[in-house]
């Protein structure tokens, strides 16, 4: 198996040195005082797994409108009592729910996300190993044509 590719340093912009400024500072401390609250409520929730699969769903189903597979809500779920998964736009998005449950319980595991988890979660998606990417990936463009993303080459990436 590869070895996962390395990440580039962020660039001189983006180091924290630069983003720890007063702004960001005090709303990464709203941020933590939401999460600390969000994190004791969902304690007194008897079985928090509900709420993470039923997020996971939601959250599944919204990504896969961007990419035109499209099913609703009702759908998802009677393929869940139903114990089928439906249409395949359904079955396509119940996979991508599966998906973040794989990574999410991943991360709960060993409390970081690795290149072997990432693969783990791909496995789920795609029934196979066909493991990174080994070709160049698309570039993003914007509304006007410009180029806003190109995505690292595999042969630029340190193994």
């Amino acid at each position: 198996m590869r070895a996962a590719p390395q990440l580039r340093p962020l660039p001189e912009a983006l180091t924290p040195q630069r983003l720890e400024t007063p702004a960001i500072l005090k709303k990464a401390l709203s941020a933590n005082r939401q999460l600390a609250e969000l994190k004791g409520v969902a304690a007194s929730i008897p079985n928090q797994a509900i709420l993470i699969s039923t997020l996971g769903l939601q959250e599944a189903k919204e990504s896969s409108a961007i990419e035109n597979i499209v099913t609703t809500q009702d759908e998802l779920f009677r393929g869940d009592v139903a114990d089928s998964p439906g249409s395949a736009t359904a079955k396509e998005v119940r996979l991508y729910a599966d998906a973040l449950q794989t990574g999410f319980e991943a991360v709960q595991r060993q409390r970081l996300l690795t290149g072997n988890h990432i693969l783990e979660i791909q496995s789920v998606l795609e029934p196979n190993r066909a493991g990174f990417r080994k070709v160049a990936g698309t570039t993003l463009k914007d509304g006007a044509g410009r180029v806003v993303y190109t995505p690292p080459t595999p042969n630029a990436l340190p193994v």
